[in-house]
């Protein structure tokens, strides 16, 4: 889960300083960043510039290397450092360096929810990219705006998307789902004919049941597409507790053990991409990187595999898709603010984005490289993206702000609590919406 409460009191000087005692902390992925980063650099008469990036394992070469261009045809260092793949270890080891005015590193890779958690610590980049932000997709912009201020500029895209079995589909002669009854049906027949061939493991729909951030974002995905809203209104008030969010989740709860496995679960997107690629589901929902993975040339189901927006909740519903990715920042305690806002324009640049989708596969966050014929022909889910075809739906971060790993947590709880039984949805959402009230002062006071 990704609520968290941070200590304040233990320092990232202090921990850097504990030396081998830290290394056998509980997160020593963190603090070996952390120790790299307490070096202090030999002066120089050229900046030194240190960015933290490469989030998605495959990318830190790459964001390397351009890092590294732009530093040497500016006369400049820089110095490239992963993070911890684990996102709350992440948060916590960048919260304990931002909080402690720590001058490295200087641009930070962060994710869609976090600039809420954030702003006060990044650097306001709207002054210094002016009406060029027009160029991002703007539902990312308006996600890295907070009280104005622009903290963060978009680095990659993720969404919501369903992953299918074109092969299975055809010899079942059933359509691509389009509405959420129609992915049901078509998740019955399939796994029936499947498991009568013989595998008893093949289920019809994967989804992700991990009680984490991730189960936050199938749920907003669902309630959404049937018009319920997404958990926290933008003007505050909290409208979880609705018809339409109630019929969601209660549609949810019934997949358990028919077409989905059974709660509980605690399957992650890697968990369920995986089952999918050994050929035991019709479909999942991941985010865009699994169309990548599932055609690589050692995958089991490459060249069988289609995908299109997650279903909507019937004729007047929405193709809706969780609002995701990643976002490069820089500190407000950086020695070269001026420097660090121009490396993140040249990463998030077009030609620095283009070459990310077609080597690694990320979906570029540029407008205008959302129609480019060959990212799109690598990549396509942009045209469902570019046609309109699909809603793209952010999470209540901007509006919580430091509070929506906290909503978040209440979500996932409620949620979970439905999907495994314990509780119904109505007073699942009932207790959800009084919780969400009570913290908020009834959605005045985030």
């Amino acid at each position: 889960m990704l609520s968290f409460f941070f200590p304040s009191t233990r320092g990232a000087a202090a921990a850097a300083a504990r030396g081998p005692e830290v290394r056998r902390a509980a997160w020593p992925a963190a603090i070996s960043v952390l120790a790299l980063l307490s070096v202090c650099p030999t002066a120089a008469p050229t900046a030194e510039l240190t960015i933290v990036c490469g989030l998605q394992g495959i990318d830190h070469p790459h964001c390397r290397q351009a890092a590294e261009t732009w530093a040497q045809a500016r006369g400049h260092q820089v110095r490239v450092l992963p993070a911890p793949d684990d996102l709350p270890t992440r948060l916590r080891l960048y919260q304990e360096l931002l909080e402690v005015g720590a001058p490295k590193p200087d641009v930070l890779e962060i994710d869609v929810v976090s600039p809420s958690l954030l702003a006060h610590h990044l650097l306001d980049l709207g002054p210094r990219i002016g009406a060029a932000a027009a160029d991002y997709l703007p539902a990312l912009i308006a996600a890295d705006t907070v009280a104005g201020r622009l903290v963060a500029l978009p680095y990659s895209l993720n969404f919501g998307l369903l992953f299918y079995r074109r092969d299975l589909l055809a010899r079942s002669a059933m359509p691509v789902p389009d509405t959420w009854d129609a992915l049901e049906r078509a998740a019955a027949v399939v796994q029936d004919q499947e498991r009568n061939a013989g595998n008893a493991r093949f289920w019809g729909f994967l989804w992700q049941g991990a009680r984490a951030e991730i189960l936050t974002c199938n749920a907003l995905e669902w309630i959404a597409s049937w018009g319920g809203g997404t958990i926290v209104a933008a003007a505050g008030g909290v409208t979880i507790d609705n018809p339409a969010a109630l019929f969601a989740l209660q549609r949810a709860s019934n997949w358990g053990g028919i077409i989905s496995p059974a709660s509980p679960r605690e399957d992650t997107e890697r968990d369920s991409v995986a089952q999918f690629a050994a050929g035991n589901a019709a479909f999942v929902r991941a985010w865009p990187g699994a169309w990548r993975r599932l055609n690589a040339a050692d995958s089991p189901v490459r060249g069988k595999v289609g995908v299109a927006p997650l279903p909507k909740g019937g004729t007047d519903g929405i193709h809706a898709a969780t609002l995701a990715g990643w976002q490069l920042a820089v500190s407000r305690s950086s020695a070269h603010p001026d420097l660090a806002a121009e490396l993140v324009l040249y990463l998030t640049g077009e030609d620095a984005q283009r070459r990310r989708a077609l080597e690694l596969g990320l979906t570029p966050t540029r407008t205008a490289l959302l129609t480019d014929p060959q990212i799109e022909a690598a990549q396509p889910y942009l045209r469902a993206l570019s046609a309109g075809e699909l809603t793209l739906v952010a999470r209540p971060a901007v509006v919580t702000g430091r509070r929506y790993l906290q909503v978040s947590g209440l979500v996932q709880s409620a949620v979970a609590s439905v999907l495994g039984g314990q509780v119904t949805a109505a007073q699942a959402l009932k207790t959800l919406e009084h919780s969400l009230n009570v913290i908020s002062r009834q959605g005045e006071d985030w």
